[in-house]
């Protein structure tokens, strides 16, 4: 958070809590005063995880408001707490949390200005497979060569974490959605897996133009989250404008 008046005592102000929950101070209040509407499962959750709990104080944030824990592992968008540490830290870089459906949990400063806000994204939108196989715009920085490659690439994921999580699962959902696609039906039927994708990704950027970033990973094993971070060869033209492009920030600026 960026930093406010002096503090005549620790902790957090209301005001503060309420912005990491992603509510309204108002709100916030009455639920401490205990005048406001019951809260629902997804309050609860932004709760827990605006407050960096970690899973077994979620379940009972859960438990004494009277609701069900949600699930853990592969399934579930709670973030670590050590994960959320790490990524707080990263102001000056692009960086992001993803499902292993690769959809994007919470971004960087820097990572918002280099993608986009994810938190817009609902749906199937959220996974970057499927917006590669219905979204030009996400295939445009790449050559025709690179774009086969990273189709078989997501296709080839798709399929192990299907037979990974079962038939009821999200991926197995989204490999139904993606079946009317013709691209992805033709890799689809090639029966792949284990194909690997490069460290180093493209972005074209409507500000700054194209860059190319290496990605490195950070995996959390409990909940099957990765944190990716993006960086440029230093003194290269990508790094310079990344350094440009943590200048204007998500601002929408004419190329």
């Amino acid at each position: 958070m960026p930093r406010g008046p002096r503090r005549r005592t620790q902790g957090l102000r209301r005001e503060e809590v309420a912005a990491l929950c992603h509510m309204s101070t108002d709100y916030y209040a009455r639920l401490e005063r205990g005048t406001g509407p019951h809260p629902s499962e997804q309050m609860i959750a932004s709760i827990a995880q605006g407050l960096h709990l970690s899973l077994d104080e979620r379940d009972h944030v859960f438990r004494l408001a009277g609701q069900q824990p949600p699930v853990r592992g592969a399934a579930s968008d709670f973030i670590s707490p050590g994960l959320l540490r790490i990524l707080d830290r990263l102001d000056d870089t692009p960086a992001e949390i993803v499902t292993e459906l690769g959809e994007t949990l919470r971004q960087s400063p820097l990572g918002v200005a280099l993608t986009g806000d994810a938190s817009v994204r609902t749906g199937p939108e959220r996974c970057v497979g499927y917006r590669w196989f219905t979204d030009p715009a996400v295939r445009e920085p790449y050559s025709a060569a690179e774009r086969e490659e990273l189709s078989r690439v997501y296709a080839s994921g798709l399929r192990q974490l299907m037979a990974l999580r079962g038939p009821e699962s999200r991926a197995a959902q989204l490999a139904a959605l993606l079946q009317e696609n013709d691209d992805f039906r033709r890799v689809w039927d090639t029966q792949e897996v284990g194909v690997r994708p490069t460290n180093l990704k493209r972005f074209l950027h409507p500000s700054v133009g194209s860059l190319e970033l290496h990605c490195q990973s950070l995996l959390d094993p409990d909940q099957s989250h990765r944190l990716l971070v993006y960086t440029a060869v230093p003194g290269s033209d990508s790094h310079e404008k990344l350094r440009l492009l943590a200048v204007i920030g998500a601002q929408p600026v004419a190329p």
